[in-house]
């Protein structure tokens, strides 16, 4: 293969979970080029990647224009296309780049008749309730090129990058990244329960960080923590930092926390200890994919605490977590009694307790 195209038309930490497959790639073929479609916006985790030629950033509605110009863009310059989302338009691209797709097929995809007809080989996805996950998914693209062992998967974080120099100065060894917002309401762990624990911390005397987007909603969710400390002691990082700064910040921490969140598969992709707080999602297909590599299934289906090298994963004890739903009422702005149901005073123990555990080399 002299040119490949990576297909990953998703949100930002999905995109990031296609780096062990673009890897994999590069392993190979190291020779071939290398690009990746993705839409406008969602790519940032994947700028300053070495093993990647080219970033082809296309907008969620092309219209016809858009359409005939993406088509005239790609038609057919590409031995392999690989599709790493199950959607139709995602196949659609991998078409017209290529006679060679392999693809992820939903298991009762209406559309998936013609899909076939256009793939060379296809990978049966489950969803969100299935119990593989996505890493190792997406990693089965490559199936009829290598052996199961010989490509070991790993996420690849952006380079780091220089910190704004107001907030290096005021850094201290042992910090600790906390990131409150979540994109969506059944995955947000409660604010209330954030201000006890960042309170919790401070007390203690940890330096917290507080990370989070350029967003409305993550500067609402950044901004209900800022009473309860002064600078150095709590700093307001939300909008201030690129990816590849935040990779800076994160290779500075003693710990990181937050929820189900692209930032979370950074910071476990970074090598930081990993405090993830889960909802209702499985985390055998999401959790946070650990620093060092590896082949076997990593996490359980329930366990309320679980640990696996530098990602410890937390989810509520109730007899229907994790039920793979968009929250109790199966809806993205649903309540989530599962994550209500994690005390702060349950997270403030596990923080503690990887506090005092030796860092984790990646």
């Amino acid at each position: 293969m002299k040119r490949v195209l990576v297909i990953a038309t998703r949100q930002i930490g999905d995109v990031l979970l296609t780096t062990p497959l673009i890897s994999a790639v590069r392993q190979l073929w190291p020779d071939a080029r290398i690009d990746v479609l993705g839409f406008t916006g969602t790519l940032g985790m994947l700028r300053g990647n070495s093993h990647i030629d080219v970033l082809i950033e296309s907008p969620p509605r092309l219209g016809w224009r858009g359409f005939v110009g993406l088509v005239q863009k790609l038609w057919r310059r590409y031995d392999l296309a690989l599709v790493t989302q199950p959607g139709d338009r995602a196949h659609l691209m991998g078409f017209i780049a290529s006679a060679c797709v392999s693809g992820l097929l939903p298991e009762h995809g209406t559309s998936n008749w013609w899909k076939r007809l256009l793939l060379r080989h296809a990978v049966l996805s489950a969803g969100d309730r299935g119990d593989t996950h996505v890493v190792a998914e997406k990693m089965a693209l490559l199936a009829p090129w290598f052996t199961s062992d010989a490509l070991q998967p790993r996420v690849v974080v952006p380079p780091a990058s220089k910190l704004p120099s107001p907030l290096a100065q005021q850094l201290r060894a042992g910090l600790i990244v906390v990131h409150t917002p979540s994109m969506w309401s059944y995955k947000q762990w409660p604010l209330p329960h954030y201000r006890k624990l960042i309170a919790a911390l401070l007390a203690r005397g940890h330096q917290v960080v507080l990370s989070g987007g350029p967003g409305e909603q993550d500067r609402v969710c950044v901004d209900a923590m800022l009473d309860l400390g002064e600078p150095p002691a709590l700093l307001n990082a939300c909008g201030a930092l690129d990816f590849n700064q935040l990779v800076a910040l994160l290779d500075t921490a003693a710990l990181y926390i937050g929820p189900d969140t692209s930032v979370s598969h950074l910071a476990a992709a970074s090598g930081v200890a990993t405090l993830a707080i889960f909802g209702p999602t499985d985390p055998r297909r999401w959790a946070p994919w650990p620093a060092q590599t590896q082949t076997q299934a990593l996490f359980q289906r329930s366990s309320a605490i679980q640990t696996v090298g530098n990602v410890t994963v937390m989810q509520g004890g109730q007899s229907c977590v994790p039920c793979g739903r968009a929250g109790c009422e199966d809806h993205r702005q649903s309540r989530s009694d599962c994550l209500t149901a994690i005390s702060p005073e349950a997270v403030l123990a596990q923080a503690l307790r990887l506090l005092e555990t030796p860092a984790f080399v990646a």
